[in-house]
């Protein structure tokens, strides 16, 4: 037997399969790591990829407006890399108070002052001005146009009226725009609620009864039209710099990149595929996945996560196994709502063209992903939440394997995903 720990909740369990069924333990590939996280940040910003250095772009008497990320991107570590990116706009002649911070929240909620001062430090928090986006406040956005895939992009005023928008944040996987970071903290980041869900509303294909739209997945930028949708609404904000940083699985920055903000962003993506893109020779009959613990098993709606790279390693009709304790359940109502509402993906498809949200998107993949699969949950969510969604749940990894040997044999070839909100398995 192959016995590997994952993470479940705040502990961890055991998973063990024969040997000889084991295809691979799908991990980061390991990354070399120039220097401390200070240097990695600080080299990133002395050698940018596409413009000037930032201290050489900006003028004293200009107003920044700095675009950072919100709550449920903490695991950033902005109150690391963010105080170097004011101390380089100090060194420029920028005054403390020519500076604004605009959290990129997105349709998400606001924070309050103690969120603020964990996000950026207790030292920027009592120098700079900070405000939250809200995307459903008319009065405070401004209409740029619209795009070629018909995105009415309003954006953030305040944003506008200064002279020079820097973005930060981290790049990723993302399911919808290939990649998360740069020209997210755009849109959705500091975008109407119309512009972000006419935007994301292009993740179903163009024809009703088609469901997802292919190409809008992790890791494809290739004639993905939410991407592109996305880059064309930035170029008419036009930001004048960027610093994306890259954290490894132990949670630290191990790299970053800095520059324009497409051209800067590709170079980290790039460095993304290299570490969390992960090779396999096939695709196997049974892919066990880990979310990674908590906070990333803390509802249903975050574990749609792990589900997006783990369906990318199991062959149609599979079945996939993820470890989720889902202390939270469903994790928004909107997801709850589109599983628990209707009986087929059809259902759930029609009602989410009629009204589209972000929320209700990830229950319908969730749903959809039951249906090519066979998705097994190892959770503390009850059994009678999901059923309408062919979605079952086990209390132990044990009873979800004896299930799935009594359903689909013994001999089944299986991926092991111990990081599995992290890795992308693609297949060679």
């Amino acid at each position: 037997m192959k016995t590997v720990e994952m993470k479940y909740g705040t502990g961890s369990t055991n998973v063990s399969i024969p040997a000889e069924h084991l295809l691979s333990i799908i991990k980061n590939n390991p990354m070399n790591i120039n220097g401390t996280e200070e240097e990695i940040i600080l080299n990133s910003l002395e050698k940018p990829v596409g413009t000037p250095k930032l201290r050489e772009i900006v003028h004293p008497g200009e107003k920044i407006c700095i675009v950072f990320s919100d709550i449920t991107r903490a695991w950033q570590k902005m109150s690391t890399f963010i105080p170097y990116i004011v101390a380089e706009l100090n060194q420029a002649g920028i005054k403390d108070e020519d500076i604004l911070f605009i959290s990129s929240t997105g349709s998400h909620r606001g924070h309050t002052k103690e969120e603020h001062s964990w996000l950026l430090g207790a030292d920027i928090t009592s120098r700079c001005e900070i405000i939250d986006h809200d995307c459903l406040n008319e009065e405070n956005l401004v209409y740029l146009g619209t795009t070629s895939f018909g995105t009415p992009v309003s954006v953030n005023k305040r944003a506008m009226e200064c002279d020079h928008i820097v973005l930060t944040g981290a790049i990723v996987f993302h399911l919808l725009a290939g990649w998360g970071g740069g020209k997210k903290s755009v849109l959705p980041g500091i975008c109407s609620y119309n512009t972000i869900m006419t935007n994301h509303a292009l993740s179903l294909s163009p024809n009703v009864g088609e469901g997802s739209n292919p190409l809008v997945r992790s890791g494809n930028w290739v004639d993905n039209p939410l991407h592109e949708d996305m880059l064309e609404a930035s170029s008419f904000v036009n930001p004048s710099f960027m610093l994306n940083v890259i954290v490894g699985a132990d949670g630290s920055i191990c790299h970053a990149v800095s520059g324009h903000y497409v051209k800067a962003h590709e170079a980290g993506c790039q460095v993304v595929q290299e570490m969390d893109g992960v090779e396999i020779q096939e695709k196997a009959d049974l892919v066990i996945a880990s979310a990674g613990g908590y906070p990333k098993d803390i509802n249903l709606y975050q574990t749609s996560k792990t589900l997006i790279n783990a369906k990318e390693a199991v062959k149609d009709g599979g079945t996939i196994i993820i470890l989720s304790q889902c202390i939270e359940g469903f994790g928004n109502d909107h997801v709850q709502e589109i599983i628990q509402n209707y009986d087929t993906v059809v259902e759930r498809e029609n009602a989410l063209r009629e009204d589209f949200s972000i929320a209700k998107y990830i229950g319908y993949f969730v749903s959809e992903a039951a249906e090519r699969f066979n998705l097994i949950l190892v959770s503390e969510m009850e059994q009678s939440l999901v059923e309408r969604a062919n979605i079952r749940v086990v209390k132990t990894i044990e009873e979800a394997l004896t299930l799935t040997y009594k359903e689909m044999g013994k001999n089944l070839k299986t991926h092991l995903m111990p990081q599995g909100a992290n890795t992308l398995p693609q297949v060679k």
